[in-house]
């Protein structure tokens, strides 16, 4: 009987088959290997690496008696402090720049800072081409769109064109500050050249040293000083991703980004305003903007609106200022004014436009949050509340412990001091250098975690991957 044989041999292999002991496949993990998230996580480290072995360099080089004016070198707490305020593109001193460090200091300042201002564009670029890689495909293309970038083999040119950029605009602002100086103030063919560029690269990298005692004071009245300043200032916050942008779309505001238009609409809105308040505040300040002509204090109050984007530069006596202009100050420092993948510091004003738009949401009683006809994403509304807390949190922190160590010093010019080192501003009400060691270290690390600390955290939280395998249940607390 073959049929019933056949069927017999069957049965009896599936049978032998069902009682073997099954393989269990390993279970894939969990865990991202994606190269390209553990390249995005880790650009953070390598940003933190890269600023901090600039800042050791820095350090030895400026401890070399070569660097300080008279015998012997600079201590310890003046050189670290001075190079993280130039690597950090700050602008705090303890020490006069121009009469304390010799030529070979400045040019060890000026390097900072131009490494300190190129490294935030470039990494911060180069950053936002690592992180668009991970998005699906229609954002791969979009970004790949805007930043002619759609792999990794481009970064050499992105990097080459933040180079360029930066480059061009120094040179020119170099040209026109070099000119003026031996124009109208007789200075010979070298200094005037010397001065050109140590000021133009400070100004665009919103770093704000100056080679004079009084920073520009002495040219508070002078437009063609303080106008080109203000050019580079301004075209160094805005960020290589909007003037890139801009180059290529100057014709087509239409076909300008979401980051583009926020960027230009807070950077017009803050301007305008800050120069309001401070001239409505300052104008009959007989030790600052009193004595001078109503034109010459709209410029004065228009390059001080400008300098709280975090360049750093005074035209005006800060320490003699309103303690209202010091509050007012203080707001504008903290929004930066400055938009990312830029020099300036701050939190960016695209945090807090995102902010506002929530709030405005939240108000109206909106479903989701819409800016410039686009959905706002959770992901980039939580990435911004957080950032604004963990600063409100160290600016807090740091201002207490600044009065633990100086009791005799008040609150308004301490806060005032913190928020410029931790927006990396610079501007000061003249206390820098009176504090104690203890309480320059607090302004140093505010500095480091000023300049980092935004792109690290941003990193953090958007190379991290988000896979939850399940969710708690709802519930509601009572807000306000």
């Amino acid at each position: 009987m073959p049929l019933e044989e056949a069927l017999l041999r069957a049965r009896v292999r599936r049978l032998t088959h069902a009682s073997r002991p099954r393989r269990r496949r390993p279970r894939a993990s969990r865990r991202s290997t994606d190269p390209r998230e553990v390249t995005a996580a880790r650009t953070a480290q390598l940003i933190i690496g890269a600023f901090a072995t600039a800042l050791v360099a820095g350090t030895v080089l400026l401890l070399l008696p070569v660097a300080r004016v008279g015998p012997g070198g600079a201590s310890f707490m003046e050189a670290f402090f001075t190079a993280t305020s130039a690597i950090c593109v700050t602008g705090l001193i303890v020490v006069d720049t121009p009469t304390y460090w010799t030529p070979f200091g400045q040019a060890v300042v000026l390097a900072l800072i131009q490494i300190g201002g190129f490294g935030v564009m470039s990494f911060a670029t180069v950053l936002g081409i690592l992180l668009a890689r991970r998005l699906g495909l229609t954002a791969r293309i979009m970004s790949s769109t805007e930043t002619k970038s759609p792999g990794y083999g481009d970064m050499r040119r992105v990097l080459l064109r933040v180079l360029v950029t930066t480059l061009v605009i120094e040179t020119l602002v170099a040209a026109a500050l070099a000119l003026r100086f031996a124009a109208g103030y007789g200075y010979g063919a070298g200094q005037a050249v010397w001065h050109g560029v140590f000021h133009a690269v400070s100004a665009f990298n919103n770093a704000g040293f100056a080679l004079y005692t009084l920073s520009i004071m002495d040219f508070a009245t002078d437009p063609w000083i303080n106008l080109p300043l203000i050019a580079a200032v301004i075209l160094g916050g805005l960020g290589f991703p909007v003037l890139y942008e801009l180059r290529r779309e100057w014709r087509r505001p239409r076909r300008w980004s979401m980051n583009t238009r926020i960027v230009l609409f807070a950077t017009v809105v803050l301007l305008a305003a800050g120069t309001v308040f401070l001239c409505a505040v300052e104008w009959a300040n007989p030790a600052t903007l009193g004595p001078m002509r109503a034109d010459e204090k709209l410029l004065a109050g228009f390059f001080q609106s400008t300098i709280a984007r975090t360049a750093g530069f005074n035209s005006i006596d800060i320490s003699a200022m309103h303690p209202v202009s010091w509050l007012g100050l203080d707001l504008l420092m903290l929004v930066g004014g400055g938009g990312p993948a830029g020099t300036a510091g701050g939190l960016k004003v695209t945090t807090f436009v995102v902010l506002g738009f929530i709030a405005y949401t939240e108000v109206t009683g909106g479903a989701a949050v819409n800016v410039l006809g686009r959905r706002l994403s959770r992901s980039v509304q939580r990435q911004a509340t957080t950032v604004v807390v963990l600063a409100l949190a160290a600016v807090a922190t740091a201002t207490m412990v600044l009065m633990l160590l100086h009791e005799d010093i008040g609150l308004d010019r301490l806060l005032f001091e913190v928020i410029s080192a931790f927006a990396t501003v610079g501007l000061s009400t003249g206390i820098t250098a009176a504090l104690s060691p203890a309480g320059q270290g607090v302004l140093i690390a505010l500095m480091f975690l000023g300049r980092l600390g935004p792109i690290t955290v941003a990193t953090a939280m958007a190379a991290r991957p988000r896979r939850a395998l399940y969710e708690l249940p709802k519930e509601r607390p009572l807000i306000g």
